[in-house]
């Protein structure tokens, strides 16, 4: 099932004392916050639109300026908040790319006609992704490469896998 918006950080602190906060980012790609013009701050149930006022990076870690975040006291009530953006303001994908928030929930089936559970999370590893698959008590971690992952279709919403010899014995 796709995803109306998607996250793209996390607010972990307020940065200096107009209202700037710094993001844990959850994008492959921080220097994208740069092109944003529009967000949506959720924390505990509390949604607000905003508007993404600059961005810049401190100390390696991306911070960003709201238009909802006047000062200091603000960013602070904001700290552990996702920052989401609609899905028209995404980066566009590449061939055979997902965005995890698309991929997590799918049912998982093997080429050999089984159903193997629900993928709950995707681990970004430096080498590739990893689908965290539940299957009935227990987890089951794919590598999201060519010869295991081989459908992803958020659509018909199941991703379509093969067992690699002892990735079920882990």
């Amino acid at each position: 099932m796709k995803q109306e918006r998607l996250r793209v950080g996390v607010i972990t602190k307020a940065h200096g004392v107009r209202g700037e906060v710094k993001l844990f980012p959850t994008t492959d790609d921080p220097s994208r916050y740069g092109a944003l013009k529009r967000a949506v701050l959720s924390l505990r149930g509390t949604e607000t639109e905003t508007e993404v006022l600059g961005f810049k990076m401190a100390g390696g870690e991306p911070v960003l300026r709201f238009s909802a975040i006047p000062d200091r006291d603000a960013a602070e009530k904001w700290r552990g908040a996702d920052v989401l953006v609609f899905r028209e303001d995404a980066v566009p994908l590449g061939e055979n790319e997902n965005y995890i928030g698309d991929v997590i929930g799918l049912a998982v089936r093997t080429d050999d006609g089984r159903e193997l559970g629900t993928v709950r999370d995707v681990m970004e590893t430096g080498a590739n992704d990893v689908y965290v698959v539940e299957t009935g008590g227990k987890e089951l971690l794919l590598p999201s490469i060519p010869s295991c992952i081989l459908k992803v279709d958020p659509e018909e919403g199941y991703v379509l896998v093969h067992l690699l010899p002892g990735l079920e014995d882990l």
